[in-house]
């Protein structure tokens, strides 16, 4: 009782001090008021010193929002799959609403340094008299203003390379999903693929398998050592969720050009389901991925929970990694209805502040089933821009956005 009590008065400063109420809303508003009903950062998990707390007002309105995602441009992406607004909805950082752009099959999105959006979704092909819905990248130009063009369609398997030597498989091809999509400093990207027919003996490469597209337009095809049927350090057990290192630049000494990714696996066999994939490249070699072995160091003198713990999560749905100083790897899981937060070392927390004496990360991950500030139904969506995490709060219809306590005074 007495955390609770320190957390309920350490939350009331904030608001007194800050005078955000052009952050939080107004103190009449109802769901303000649940929020410090609730003490705004749940005791049980922050000690009372550091958390998460919601920025009001809840951005509400949309029907199934799968993805969100904060652009070069500074705009904020949504992607609604609900039958009436099935695409891409455009907003400002003040959560106004821009334009909407239909888009069939809308799930996941990612923009490149030239601004061009890439949005997957799905398509009618006719092949040979039949016609089959295929997975897709709808690739855009100057989303965010009224003349935006779509350049190119990216449609499974015609545009790719592994695929040329074999023959279209009609139902099979038509149970392909693009599940995850991330860009690269060179502007090419990474895409995700999973689907029925995974046996390692075909001419074809399995359906579970990370493409690589190069900047000019050709792409490389897919990892080659990625495992689709046993659970590893470096498998693909049913792909779900992607994101690079890239971000819109919030670093005074530039961005990244790490070629590295996040990857998330959504099979119940997979044991880690949260994998970090490191790409190397020399003369001899050439191009060469493999694993992140370092994220199994749990050094438990720094941290309680790890992202490496055997079967962590139950099906994680999307991953971001902050671009700026802090590093910190955000992941949401739709099975558990939750919100998790990493360092690059692979630890549970945030850092604790200079002057606390704490020695070990702060755990601030939160979530369980419901429609409060810190509950979520079935998330599929996460980013993070200015110290801001936003959240695709699918089940509810809203996106989320949270803020460090300690970073309320930035």
């Amino acid at each position: 009782m007495k955390s609770i009590k320190s957390t309920v008065l350490l939350v009331s400063l904030l608001f007194l001090n800050a005078g955000c109420d052009f952050l939080f809303g107004s103190r009449d508003d109802e769901t303000v008021n649940d929020v410090l009903k609730q003490g705004a950062i749940d005791p049980s998990l922050t000690g009372g010193v550091v958390g998460y707390v919601p920025i009001l007002p809840v951005w509400s309105g949309f029907e199934r929002p799968l993805d969100v995602f904060v652009g070069y441009d500074e705009l904020v992406y949504v992607v609604d799959s609900g039958a009436a607004t099935q695409g891409l909805w455009v907003l400002d950082l003040k959560g106004d609403r821009q334009q909407f752009i239909p888009i069939k099959g809308a799930s996941k999105m990612t923009q490149d340094r030239r601004l061009r959006t890439y949005v997957l979704g799905r398509v009618d092909v006719d092949v040979q008299g039949e016609t089959y819905n295929l997975p897709a990248v709808y690739v855009l130009q100057g989303t965010g203003t009224s003349s935006y063009t779509y350049i190119d369609t990216l449609i499974h398997p015609f545009n790719d390379n592994s695929r040329s030597n074999t023959a279209f498989r009609g139902l099979f091809d038509e149970q392909v999903e693009f599940t995850g999509i991330a860009s690269t400093h060179d502007n090419g990207f990474y895409l995700a693929r999973r689907g029925p027919t995974n046996i390692l003996t075909s001419l074809a490469l399995p359906d579970n398998a990370l493409l690589v597209y190069r900047p000019d337009g050709s792409q490389n095809g897919a990892m080659r050592n990625l495992n689709p049927t046993l659970s590893s350090l470096r498998s693909g057990l049913n792909l779900s969720g992607l994101a690079s290192f890239l971000a819109p630049p919030q670093l005074v000494f530039g961005m990244s050009n790490s070629m590295d990714f996040i990857m998330l696996q959504s099979a119940p066999a997979a044991e880690y389901k949260v994998l970090w994939i490191r790409q190397s490249e020399s003369p001899e070699n050439g191009i060469s991925y493999f694993e992140n072995g370092t994220l199994l160091n749990f050094d438990t003198s720094r941290a309680s929970r790890f992202l490496y713990q055997s079967f962590r999560f139950g099906h994680p749905s999307d991953v971001c990694v902050a671009p700026d100083e802090t590093g910190y790897i955000f992941i949401v899981d739709r099975e558990r209805d939750s919100l998790y937060q990493f360092t690059r070392l692979g630890f549970e927390g945030v850092n604790p502040p200079p002057a606390s004496g704490r020695t070990k990360q702060i755990i601030a991950s939160f979530g369980g089933g419901g429609s409060g500030p810190f509950q979520f139904r079935s998330p599929n969506g996460v980013a993070y821009f200015r110290r801001v995490v936003y959240v695709a709060d699918t089940g509810n219809g809203r996106i989320m956005r949270y803020k460090l306590s300690t970073d309320l005074e930035r």
